[in-house]
């Protein structure tokens, strides 16, 4: 690490810490020529591989960005779609690749996206599952009605159990 200052090819580490999320860690270094100390903050690279081939980093406000979109007009905050994006890259370093296919990327947003906003999730989903006709659109949503029904049950069967063992 060169020191910003004197710009010396060399700097000694006096304290680390992880930041707040766990995605990076913060040190603190000293420069032996100079003195000063900087700041440095490292995070492990993650890459998504485009379609083209192309290589870029991961970035979190590109999904923010596409999740907006299949939120627009649906009651969704700002917080809502930030916290999902970092749901989201929390879920893909989760997985230990240092490069993940782009296509991926969308398929794990929507896990996230369906439990945040149905009709955002069925507008994502169009696109990363790449629906061809009305037909598909039919069964996404017979697919969240009998989700939504054997959620239902499980939870009407929760109260009374809890009555039984009382």
């Amino acid at each position: 690490m060169h020191c910003p200052f004197c710009r010396h090819a060399d700097s000694r580490v006096v304290d680390s810490r992880t930041t707040e999320d766990g995605s990076s860690i913060r040190r603190r270094r000293q420069c032996p020529n100079c003195s000063k100390r900087f700041t440095t903050l490292e995070t492990a690279s993650l890459s998504v591989l485009k379609r083209s081939g192309a290589s870029e980093p991961f970035s979190r406000a590109k999904i923010a960005s596409g999740v907006r979109k299949a939120c627009q007009g649906r009651p969704v905050s700002e917080d809502d779609i930030a916290l999902l994006a970092h749901r989201v890259e929390e879920a893909i370093r989760a997985q230990g690749a240092a490069e993940i296919d782009a296509h991926q990327v969308g398929l794990a947003t929507l896990p996230f996206l369906r439990e945040l906003d149905e009709v955002a999730y069925l507008r994502f989903a169009s696109v990363y599952q790449a629906f061809d006709s009305l037909a598909d659109f039919e069964v996404a949503i017979e697919q969240l009605r009998a989700e939504r029904a054997a959620e239902l049950e499980r939870r009407a069967g929760e109260p009374a159990a809890a009555t039984a063992r009382a």
